[in-house]
């Protein structure tokens, strides 16, 4: 039988109680640490994500998707004083999407400029020829496609009249694709001109 001090100090005894108040608190740490654990995974996932697209995008714009096979060709006028075209094949660089080398003089998909020391014209004419493909103008992993520049005119002149280059001229053609880096071709008019010559 109990007495009544054993009762009261049952009554009075809060060990089990401090024990359930404390185990509480530590899982409301524990909750409240999961929380945050989780909010701050969920943003670092998140930013990794858009970090990712934004080195895609980058690489995209700074890798040139296309590249030249073979020689550069020119062709010269009846008199031999400056030269009428120039001829080079396209392909496409290892890995690069395919490009839309549709010709719709003067609106084309492919802008291609001209920049020597003297002058500059942008938007030149150019024709395309399907070489290796399968009949559409997409140049496409292992297809050609040879373009003709237009040199006669300068396209929309940029500096000073336009005039064809001439002998002794370093010149550069930048190819622009609607995606991708800008493909530069360098070439050098040798001192004789030829109706057709391989341009260096």
């Amino acid at each position: 039988m109990f007495n009544s001090k054993s009762v009261n100090r049952l009554h009075n005894d809060q060990s089990g109680a401090s024990a359930l108040e404390t185990a509480i608190i530590l899982i409301a740490f524990v909750v409240v640490a999961s929380v945050f654990a989780f909010t701050i995974l969920s943003a670092g996932s998140a930013s990794t994500e858009q970090s990712e697209e934004s080195i895609y995008a980058g690489l995209s714009n700074v890798q040139s998707s296309m590249t030249t096979k073979g020689a550069i060709i020119a062709t010269a006028n009846a008199g031999g004083t400056a030269l009428d075209s120039v001829v080079f094949t396209l392909s496409l660089a290892s890995g690069g999407d395919p490009v839309n080398i549709a010709d719709t003089t003067g609106n084309n998909v492919i802008v291609i400029d001209y920049r020597d020391e003297l002058q500059a014209g942008s938007n030149l004419d150019w024709a395309a020829d399907e070489v290796v493909g399968d009949g559409d103008l997409l140049l496409e992993p292992d297809e050609q496609f040879q373009i003709t520049v237009d040199l006669t005119t300068g396209g929309t002149a940029v500096a000073g009249t336009w005039a064809a280059p001439a002998e002794n001229i370093e010149f550069t053609l930048q190819v622009k694709p609607p995606t991708g880096a800008v493909l530069n071709i360098n070439a050098t008019t040798p001192a004789v001109l030829e109706a057709v010559m391989e341009l260096r």
